[in-house]
């Protein structure tokens, strides 16, 4: 069959991957922030958590690479996609850290 000799990811696989990475890496960012700066009251204030988030957005292209997915066909919305996704999921959860006040 012609899709059997297509090499790469289909259409599908690739948005499911790349908005799975994405919540994931949000939730992984929030847990660090939370184990690195704590998840008191004064914690909350720290500006240095949201520098987390920034490296874990970056880090999502190189590993985007490794699993098989062209960057290089991204375009804005796609980077803004992936963006807020990250910070959604890091924004519920290091919230809910917080206010759980939940220790790590």
């Amino acid at each position: 069959m012609a899709t059997e000799s297509r090499s790469g990811l289909t259409g599908h696989v690739k948005s499911v991957t790349t908005t799975t990475l994405a919540t994931l890496s949000g939730v992984a960012a929030a847990v660090l922030s939370g184990f690195l700066f704590g998840t008191s009251i004064e914690a909350a204030t720290n500006t240095r958590a949201v520098l987390i988030l920034a490296v874990v957005i970056a880090a999502q292209f190189p590993a985007h690479r490794l699993l098989g997915i062209d960057v290089d066909d991204y375009g804005p919305k796609d980077y803004l996609y992936i963006a807020f996704m990250t910070f959604t999921l890091w924004f519920i959860t290091y919230s809910i850290l917080l206010t759980a006040g939940v220790s790590l």
